[in-house]
């Protein structure tokens, strides 16, 4: 048998023959993240409202009756912590159960072999959960406000901790969703770590009314920072330093964003 001429060689296809940003499949991707969350929209959407209105009827209504905090109505002090909750964990879960799904259906090719570099992964993924994060938000906003009727006093603060709070949420989801192997895992993260740190941020109180050692882990912990810009863009009050929370945020959204990009560089996970 005689060998092949290399002119008449079959090569591999190239991954990738043309420069810049493949604008097509970023845009597919992210189209898809929206849409799978507007597709189960019960359970994406309106559950969360719901959740928000019970936290409102509760602690408003039954708790909060007439008390004010620092001269707001108590309403008003909580509602923006409640939005930001939605946002959080709404943006976490829209990465993270995307990936994992994935995983279980054996669909991860579909992410690998298209022409989308790690970086369009990254910005599809992560733009996809930020949206759902935002939307959600901004419908419980909608819904509390006919229990509260918060001010808004900086609306720049609203916009910067509420997109810095969903990317780095959707990033962190990006990076749970690649680690775990099972949906244990993903119950770990959520019941040991997200919230155990979204109910110690002050959400509902001052976090100087909290016994040590919770208090002090509190100034420590991220999402206080989040939702103590998120409220102060509503009541024009912040508890700790808003210069601290925006820096810390923008690092956040930088580094978990590297670390995601790496994760997806690498095929952590992804590739055998």
């Amino acid at each position: 048998m005689k060998d092949m001429p290399a002119s008449e060689a079959v090569l591999p296809p190239v991954a990738r023959e043309y420069p810049g940003i493949n604008w097509v499949g970023l845009q597919t991707l992210y189209v898809r993240e929206v849409r799978r969350f507007f597709k189960v929209g019960m359970q994406t959407l309106a559950a969360p409202v719901v959740t928000a209105l019970l936290y409102m009827l509760v602690f408003v209504v039954a708790v909060g009756g007439g008390r004010s905090v620092n001269g707001v109505a108590y309403g008003a002090f909580v509602a923006p912590g409640l939005i930001m909750m939605q946002i959080l964990s709404n943006a976490f879960a829209n990465s993270s159960s995307s990936l994992l799904q994935a995983k279980f259906n054996g669909l991860m090719g579909d992410f690998v072999t298209p022409p989308l570099s790690p970086f369009e992964q990254l910005v599809g993924f992560g733009a996809g959960a930020a949206t759902r994060g935002l939307f959600v938000g901004a419908i419980s906003a909608i819904a509390v406000w006919f229990f509260a009727r918060p001010p808004i006093a900086q609306p720049w603060a609203i916009a910067y901790f509420g997109l810095g709070a969903a990317l780095i949420m959707g990033f962190i989801g990006i990076m749970a969703g690649l680690w775990a192997e099972k949906f244990d895992h993903m119950a770990a993260v959520t019941n040991f770590v997200i919230m155990p740190m979204t109910f110690l941020s002050g959400t509902f109180y001052l976090i100087d009314r909290l016994p040590e050692p919770f208090r002090s882990f509190s100034k420590f912990n991220p999402f206080f920072y989040l939702i103590d810009g998120f409220r102060y863009g509503f009541i024009g009050q912040a508890e700790g330093s808003l210069a601290v929370g925006a820096t810390m945020t923008g690092v956040l959204v930088l580094f978990l964003g590297w670390a995601s990009l790496r994760m997806f560089q690498t095929g952590y996970k992804i590739k055998t």
